[in-house]
């Protein structure tokens, strides 16, 4: 990013006010420990490693970036300034027209996050959940569900694990919030409306690593994951990553087991013009008598249980494995100018048996078990170009690229008559047979779905003014391709081929260094529904929903510290039968309109902050004969609040604390607004410890989630109920050798 002049007056109004209105949004947790941090010798580490004696290292200069490293950090290393922004490669968030988050590994660490959405509980624009009647993760953005299928990896859709990821093996989780259609295409499912995330798998850095992490929960889980890295050649040309990890035991809920075995290997060549990238995943989990979601029928919410009580039967489990392979290459054939290609293969295998309880006031809460087994194989690939160059003071960044991903899902399944259970003990019955409905074999499952999607996206960033001006102007084209079968039978019973254009428009203006206005208008797309049974077109597949986004917001950027305020609204399609034609149609809107606020890094030497609040004021628009119109959509809070934060104790070297606080409003639990679940607070506090034992560096950590042992409903997202984890002790010894 150019300088700013130094002729240029000093006094800078825009600047002074933005920053001001972040260090407003950090008072309430530097308040009172500012003064302390700042009186911290400057001599001492400010990422809770003070402790730690490093080794003499040698400057020789810093590398040239290359296109496909990871972007910098602010200080702590938590959140990265920059990510994956689909088509657009790897670029700084203060040149871009989009809002994201993009948490790095050490972000992962220090939380001692499990899970894909115990990170993500920490971001103020996102609320994880369960999908529905397993134990998938979904994850709630800017209000909309976006289902862990469309979640993509090193920037493809369709290899990704379902349902759960290991988080040990990711450098990064790239958060994006808003319509996404032509950075990334549209996604396999069609639910990432709201936003999108993308993993990044780690991979070998310049600096050797070996390090050992031992964890475990005051419940009984343990584990060990062993991360090494290495680079070898005259030049460190190539390079190779592997990481392992293994674990299970009790979690804090009462009689939930859960095992986990994962192994990724990166191995990378990077030459002068050309570098190669091969990535290798497998994980296998396994979830023994987890406690699922809750259906409701009838004009009552349960209380929810007790928060370590287990609803489960005891019969119930789950085993997850997924293989994923993915190759990359890219090569710089003219200065500033770079074709890349990649591809992807996923294998993923679920066997359970699930049993998930209806609660009814009147007449009783009744549950089946549920015999799923599912096959999905996935291929992905992209291809494309990126360059700059100039005409005459006007700048270009332009990129084409094409995507393809296909995915076969494979079925079968075996249903139990209903049985009476409850949700507050006594529930527990013997294992029933599975031969009330049953569709499929389990020795060949048949055809579930196929998935094709195919795009083509050309994009231009004019840069004007030394760039402090950038627009961007781009267009991707879609086709979308789905058969669904009846399972058991092989026969498609719906079909949908349909293309689609989805353009994209960027303003960023730089007034100041640090600070980026900007504004969007970009889309979502998804394939169109089905006409149900009973609806007169019975059969006949819409034209793809196309969900629209408008935003404006600024950033705020420096080394250490930045921050981000947006204002945005989405509108999306919603289809129905209308009860006056009895056509199945898409008729409806569901509109967000919402302001978020974001703020990461170190506004204080010694003081680390990871907080926000998102404002939603979501509607129901032009419902059937407008029974709901202007009720809030199901699953939608109207605010969320986090507070995340670090202190660096300046009298003992080493010594961190850390606290966390998230806030979600209400929930409703159906789209008349007459049953809901209350607003909820959780408070997690936490320390580590960085030292030297033996002469290698080592890190203790302990948390303890959800501190009260809150008892509480956590989402209604999918109309249907999940309950927040009970009171949760992590610890963790890592060592660097």
């Amino acid at each position: 990013m150019p300088t700013t002049n130094s002729s240029r007056p000093r006094v800078r109004p825009l600047h002074s006010a933005v920053r001001h209105l972040f260090a407003c949004a950090a008072l309430p947790l530097t308040m009172g420990i500012a003064i302390t941090a700042h009186a911290q010798s400057s001599d001492t580490p400010s990422n809770g490693a003070a402790g730690a004696t490093l080794p003499t290292v040698k400057v020789q200069g810093q590398a040239e970036a290359l296109p496909g490293d990871f972007a910098p950090t602010y200080s702590g290393g938590q959140i990265a300034r920059g990510g994956q922004f689909g088509v657009l490669g790897n670029q700084k968030l203060s040149d871009v027209p989009f809002s994201m988050t993009s948490y790095t590994s050490k972000a992962i660490q220090d939380s001692q996050a499990q899970s894909i959405g115990d990170l993500l509980s920490h971001d103020p624009a996102v609320r994880p959940a369960y999908g529905f009647g397993n134990f998938s993760e979904v994850f709630v953005i800017r209000g909309f569900q976006l289902n862990g299928d469309d979640v993509s990896l090193n920037g493809l859709y369709g290899i990704t694990p379902r349902q759960l990821v290991s988080v040990d093996v990711l450098e990064r989780v790239d958060v994006f919030k808003g319509a996404n259609a032509f950075l990334n295409g549209a996604s396999p499912t069609g639910s990432a409306i709201g936003g999108g995330i993308n993993l990044e798998l780690k991979r070998a850095d310049d600096k050797p690593l070996t390090q050992v992490t031992v964890d475990g929960t005051a419940s009984g889980q343990i584990g060990t994951h062993v991360d090494v890295g290495r680079r070898f050649g005259s030049e460190g040309q190539f390079g190779i990553r592997v990481n392992g990890s293994i674990d299970g035991g009790q979690t804090s809920i009462d009689d939930e087991f859960r095992h986990n075995q994962t192994t990724a290997v990166s191995l990378d060549w990077r030459g002068e013009k050309l570098r190669l990238y091969g990535d290798f995943l497998y994980q296998r989990k396994n979830i023994d008598q987890g406690r699922s979601t809750v259906s409701v029928t009838g004009d009552i919410v349960p209380e929810p249980p007790s928060a370590t009580h287990n609803f489960a039967q005891p019969w119930t489990q789950s085993t997850l494995e997924d293989t994923v392979g993915i190759l990359r290459a890219e090569y710089d054939f003219l200065p500033g100018w770079t074709a890349y290609a990649s591809g992807g293969v996923h294998r993923s295998h679920e066997d359970g048996t699930y049993s998930s309880p209806t609660f009814n006031a009147l007449t009783g809460t009744t549950a089946t078990r549920g015999d799923i087994l599912r096959t999905t194989n996935a291929e992905s690939a992209e291809v494309g170009v990126r360059g700059r160059f100039a005409t005459g003071p006007v700048t270009h960044m332009v990129s084409l690229g094409a995507a393809i991903t296909s995915l076969v899902d494979r079925e079968a399944f075996a249903f139990s008559s209903a049985f009476p259970t409850s949700l507050y003990g006594g529930g527990i019955v013997p294992e029933p047979a599975a031969n009330s409905f049953v569709a499929g074999s389990f020795d060949e499952p048949s055809l579930a779905d196929q998935i094709l999607t195919k795009s083509i996206a050309v994009s231009d960033t004019l840069g004007f003014f030394n760039d402090r001006v950038l627009f961007t102007i781009g267009a991707r084209h879609q086709q979308l391709h789905q058969n669904n079968y009846t399972v058991g039978t092989d026969q498609i019973s719906s079909t949908f081929d349909q293309s689609i254009n989805t353009p994209i428009f960027g303003l960023v203006v730089k007034p100041t260094s640090g600070i980026s206005l900007f504004a969007n208008r970009a889309e979502s797309l998804a394939a169109g529904q089905t006409a149900p049974f009973g609806a007169s077109n019975v059969g006949q597949t819409l034209s793809p929903r196309r969900s629209k986004q408008y935003e404006v917001g600024a950033k705020y950027d420096t080394n250490h510290f930045g921050g981000e305020l947006s204002l945005f609204q989405i509108e999306q399609p919603t289809a129905y039968t209308d009860s006056t034609t009895n056509v199945f149609g898409t008729n409806g809107t569901q509109r967000h309109r919402g302001i978020e606020l974001s703020v990461y890094g170190e506004p204080v030497k010694g003081v680390r902050l990871l907080a926000g609040a998102t404002l939603l004021n979501a509607k129901q628009l032009d419902t059937n004969l407008g029974a709901t119109d202007g009720y809030r959509p199901i699953g939608v809070p109207a605010y969320l609040f986090n507070i995340g934060g670090e202190y660096d104790l300046p009298w003992v070297p080493g010594l961190t604390f850390t606290a966390a606080w998230v806030h979600t409003g209400n929930q409703y639990l159906d789209a008349a607004n007459k049953l809901s679940i209350p607003a909820w607070d959780t408070f997690d506090l936490g320390a580590r410890y960085t030292t030297t034992v033996f002469k290698h560096t080592t890190t203790f950590r302990a948390t303890v989630e959800n501190i009260t042992n809150k008892s509480y409903w956590s989402s209604t997202t999918g109309a249907y109920l999940t309950q927040g984890k009970p009171r949760t002790l992590l610890m963790s010894l890592t060592t660097d050798f």
